[in-house]
């Protein structure tokens, strides 16, 4: 057996230093699997808190109608302030329905005089979250946007 030959077989019969290498290629796949599955569950639970908070101020505006811009802007406080989310990211307006026209319009004025008007408040919670994967340049901003529109008269 010459050199080269006894020197092969030693390094298939060493087993010392197996296990770091295993753990140097298993280690950044776990790693990456942990901050995925952190990241999604906190994905999910912000999508459910947006919808939740919706419902809340549906009920809210059920409860009593926001028909002026002050109703409107203490609904959009109130929104605001359980959500966590700033003036760019709630929107409340009024949208109104002529006659059985399906099409919604952005002022009763523009209704045929004698059509029966019917008044919704349009609401809109929007957000931008940015996993902490993006910074590693993987994958992108995710953008959450939840609508209602309820009828108040």
């Amino acid at each position: 057996m010459n050199a080269l030959q006894r020197f092969i077989n030693c390094l298939r019969e060493s087993t010392s230093g197996a296990m770091a290498i295993e753990t140097a290629l298993v280690a950044p796949i776990l790693a990456t699997l942990t901050l995925g599955g952190f990241e999604a569950s906190r994905m999910v639970a912000r999508n459910a808190e947006l919808q939740s908070a919706i419902g809340e101020a549906e009920a809210i505006v059920m409860a009593a109608p926001p028909d002026t811009a002050a109703k409107r802007d203490t609904v959009r406080s109130i929104i605001k302030q359980t959500t966590g989310l700033d003036d760019t990211g709630v929107f409340l307006y009024p949208v109104y329905r002529c006659g059985t026209n399906s099409t919604r319009v952005l002022s009763d004025t523009l209704c045929a005089s004698g059509d029966a008007v019917s008044t919704y408040i349009f609401i809109n919670l929007s957000e931008t979250y940015t996993p902490e994967w993006t910074h590693f340049g993987i994958g992108h901003p995710v953008n959450f946007s939840v609508s209602r529109t309820v009828q108040i008269s």
